[in-house]
C-alpha cells in the first residue's frame, strides 16, 4: 500500500470513528424508538465499515 493510500485509509478510520460517537451521542438524546433503531444501525455500520477499514492496514482479509 502506497502512503498516500495509507493516509486515505487513516483518515477514513477517523471519519468512521467519529460517525459512531455522533450517531451514540444521538442515541443519548433521542425519545422516539423509530428513530432509536435507525441510528442504531447506521452506528453498526459505521462499526462495520471501520472493521473492513482496519482489516485493511492489519493486512486482513476485507
Amino acid at each position: 500500500m502506497t502512503s498516500k493510500e495509507l493516509q486515505y485509509v487513516e483518515d477514513a478510520l477517523g471519519h468512521e470513528k467519529f460517525f459512531q460517537s455522533k450517531c451514540n451521542e444521538a442515541l443519548s438524546q433521542l425519545g422516539d424508538e423509530n428513530l432509536r433503531t435507525c441510528v442504531q444501525q447506521m452506528a453498526q455500520k459505521h462499526q462495520q465499515i471501520y472493521q473492513s477499514l482496519y482489516g485493511l492496514l492489519s493486512g486482513g482479509a476485507v
